[in-house]
């Protein structure tokens, strides 16, 4: 991969629905069995008042944008800030975008910033990453 073909505002995104099962498959991979995510009774008298994704794998795609589009293949993630904004719901439509934000050339560096918006594009995660070309 060559730095050089990258430039300022160059931009890549994924959309995807956070259904139900992602949940569950999430909490099973992860170990995270918070009920906020997987039971409804305990999750509406939350402050939420009903279940909720896990930020974590709503922030994961990012990593798909960066790994598949924006840089893309042969990319290395060296680090990722993020703020959660706002719950995502199951069944929430998430488009997670990249954009660079600036270029290290001599390092081999881009800084992207990086944001997650749902079906009401609303801002749900922002933050940004660094990458290695």
């Amino acid at each position: 991969m060559d730095i050089n073909k990258y430039k300022i505002g160059d931009k890549g995104s994924i959309t995807k629905q956070i259904t139900t099962e992602m949940v569950i498959q999430f909490s099973k991979i992860t170990e995270d069995k918070n009920p906020i995510h997987l039971d409804e009774g305990f999750a509406k008298n939350t402050i939420f008042k009903g279940r909720i994704s896990h930020g974590m794998l709503v922030g994961s795609l990012i990593s798909a944008v960066i790994a598949n589009i924006m840089p893309g293949e042969g990319s290395i993630y060296l680090s990722q800030s993020l703020k959660f904004l706002k719950p995502v719901r199951h069944n929430d439509v998430i488009t997670a975008e990249v954009t660079v934000d600036e270029i290290f050339y001599e390092k081999s560096r881009l800084k992207l910033k990086t944001i997650c918006t749902n079906q009401n594009n609303e801002e749900v995660i922002v933050g940004e990453a660094i990458v290695m070309i």
